[in-house]
């Protein structure tokens, strides 16, 4: 990949050329939820060839990047104190922190609140906590649901291999020698959201690239996939707040 920018009145939006062997004439143009512009190229496409045709959209570049930015504008840092709000499978709960001096009990769900138990109150342990909860939460529930949808499809014999790993950009994704690997962060988002990120990778064990097949694909076992990529993006900058 390799960085340059456009100029669109007195801003300068950078954008990250990907060259994709898929491609063969015309480049792809992406806004990423966090703001982020990447330009998908075919192999050989001369720089000024891309850079004319970014552009091009440079106005539609520029709305959909400030649309991203204004969605993080109001997303807060945690402070990990109680009664901040805590999701988890779409829902919000409030943040609950029990100070002890006993052996800190593992956090749990009690009606609508978090608790978390600590020692020392600081707003690290507290979140160390959290984060262990929730990549506990997410190992079990991703496990359960590509279990059940490796049973639906008829392109896997067996459940595939997964594994958590935080990325700053993706809620996915499929290694070569077919891995599933999720982001442990998607287990705050609307069961829906994460069905359809699990189908998107199971469907990667049949088609690995983003051809034609591959949507036909995911129009068929996921019908519903647009709408809940649709909520997670608009969701992306609170569910990755940390």
């Amino acid at each position: 990949m390799s960085e340059t920018a456009i100029i669109y009145g007195d801003q300068r939006i950078p954008y990250v050329v990907n060259v994709d062997d898929k491609r063969t004439t015309r480049v792809a143009i992406h806004v990423e939820p966090d703001g982020k512009v990447i330009v998908d190229a075919p192999p050989g496409f001369a720089a000024e060839a891309i850079q004319a045709a970014v552009q091009k959209r440079a106005r539609w570049v520029v709305s959909h990047v400030e649309d991203a930015k204004a969605r993080f504008a109001h997303v807060r840092p945690r402070e990990y104190v109680s009664g901040e709000q805590v999701i988890y499978l779409g829902r919000r709960y409030v943040l609950k922190v029990l100070p002890t001096l006993e052996k800190p009990r593992a956090v749990r769900l009690r009606g609508n609140r978090l608790e978390v138990e600590t020692r020392s109150s600081t707003a690290e342990d507290v979140r160390s906590k959290v984060r262990a909860w929730y990549r506990v939460k997410a190992r079990d529930y991703f496990a359960k649901r590509i279990a059940e949808a490796s049973q639906s499809l008829p392109w896997i014999v067996e459940m595939p291999p997964f594994r958590l790993l935080e990325m700053n950009k993706q809620w996915g994704s499929c290694s070569a020698d077919g891995q599933v690997i999720l982001n442990p962060h998607l287990v705050k988002a609307p069961r829906e959201c994460i069905e359809y990120v699990v189908m998107h990778e199971l469907a990667h064990l049949k088609y690995h690239d983003h051809g034609p097949e591959f949507w036909q694909l995911l129009d068929v076992y996921s019908p519903q996939w647009r709408q809940s990529k649709g909520v997670l993006d608009a969701m992306v900058e609170v569910l990755a707040n940390d």
